[in-house]
């Protein structure tokens, strides 16, 4: 299976809902995605204040790729701020995080496999 057709449509018709983990300030709007294969386009948003340290370092094993539209991230176990207007491009296996945002974030985020 792969992600579903959508023609453009609001966005904003597509509510955040929580993220898997134990970080209830960290929501996700699932703009399209396949469920068998976990590749998935998404809109990460982190509410003002949020520590995802209790999900720890992330490993995906898909490639992911992030743009940050507002706000910006910090990444606790590098020690930097990334900010609107920054991009990342991870390949499967790539550590990263755990993050805080005091000010919140909100991310584009394209998950896939080769």
């Amino acid at each position: 299976m792969a992600k579903p057709e959508h023609e453009f449509f609001p966005a904003d018709e597509i509510g955040f809902t929580p993220c898997e983990g134990d970080v209830p300030r960290l929501t996700e709007r699932i703009l399209a995605a396949d469920g068998a294969s976990g590749v998935a386009t998404r809109m990460l948003r982190f509410e003002p204040g949020t520590d995802t340290t209790p999900n720890g370092v992330q490993v995906h094993d898909f490639w992911e790729e992030v743009y940050i539209l507002e706000g910006s991230i910090t990444d606790l176990r590098l020690g930097e701020t990334f900010t609107a207007g920054m991009y990342a491009c991870r390949p499967p296996g790539m550590e990263h995080g755990p993050w805080r945002s005091g000010g919140g974030c909100l991310t584009f985020e394209v998950r896939y496999r080769l």
